[in-house]
């Protein structure tokens, strides 16, 4: 059995999020895998990860994504690509089953992260009503801008090239890498700002670039695979962890599945510790385009 424990801001929405794209990877990599956040009074957290196998849960993520190839999934018959933003299309037979509604754009394409002969599906973005069509209702949880814009799986392939070369020493503190990023999928705030509210825009800075966090990025879209914030507003979400408060560092028990910690996510009232937080976000720039989280508070559990 193999355990990882990775420092985690539980005001960091993108942070939480990518603990579970940890979760989400190491079942498909290794096998059943349990996890849960730990907490103290001072909001110093951790994500403890446990499989049953003898590898290391993070180590095998992060040599998982060092590798990784993206390319986009298209459905059947369908006269979508991305090849024009450098990305190769893995077309689906007549037969196959497409994970989301067809999109109208190559904007909301899935993506497909292969390595070691494992293909891994993120479509978070592309998961959402479209009108005349099936779809789970959820909430896609879209925030770059623009729906015939720049495709979620290129976003993805920059993120992942911009982390590549640093992943193997990321182990101790794989949401802290950073690097300027020009484009994310926001999910990750300490990247993002509203010109505004900061009196400049980098817009107007050709040789600038924010900080971003690839590895969160990356790891946060794979963790809204199965589970989503609960949405209040566009502007306004609600998010929830499970676990309990105990000393960093030490053992931890009452570790949970996956679908427990999925279901916490979206705030769903559960028998165990568990903690719930708003993130409100605004425009960065023009209305209904791209939105930003710009502020996170906890919420007192009735």
């Amino acid at each position: 059995m193999a355990r990882s424990v990775v420092p985690v801001d539980l005001f960091n929405p993108g942070q939480v999020f990518a603990c579970l794209g940890l979760m989400e990877l190491a079942e498909q990599l290794i096998g059943p895998t349990m996890g849960g956040f730990v907490w103290q009074a001072h909001d110093e957290s951790e994500f403890v990860l446990e499989c049953e196998a003898e590898d290391d849960p993070l180590a095998t993520v992060l040599r998982f994504l060092a590798e990784a190839e993206v390319r986009s999934l298209v459905p059947p018959n369908a006269d979508l690509t991305t090849e024009k933003w450098s990305v190769s299309s893995l077309g689906l037979g007549r037969f196959d089953a497409f994970p989301v509604p067809q999109p109208e754009s190559p904007a909301s394409l899935p993506a497909v992260l292969s390595a070691r002969g494992v293909e891994v599906i993120v479509a978070s973005w592309g998961d959402a009503r479209v009108r005349d069509r099936i779809s789970t209702g959820r909430d896609a949880l879209k925030f770059w801008g623009g729906s015939g814009g720049y495709p979620g799986a290129a976003l993805l392939r920059d993120a992942l090239d911009l982390a590549r070369d640093q992943l193997e020493d990321a182990s101790e503190r794989p949401f802290d890498v950073a690097r300027p990023q020009s484009s994310s999928f926001r999910f990750d705030w300490r990247r993002d700002y509203v010109p505004l509210d900061a009196g400049f825009s980098l817009n107007e800075h050709a040789s600038m670039a924010p900080q971003g966090y690839p590895v969160v990025e990356i790891l946060a879209a794979i963790g809204l695979s199965h589970a989503r914030p609960e949405r209040q507003s566009k502007l306004r979400y609600r998010y929830g962890v499970v676990g309990h408060a105990a000393p960093l560092g030490q053992a931890h028990l009452g570790l949970l599945p996956a679908a427990i910690l999925r279901a916490g996510l979206g705030g769903s009232p559960l028998p165990f510790d568990r903690r719930a937080f708003i993130m409100q976000l605004d425009w960065p720039g023009q209305e209904n385009q791209a939105r930003c989280i710009t502020s996170v508070f906890e919420e007192t559990i009735q």
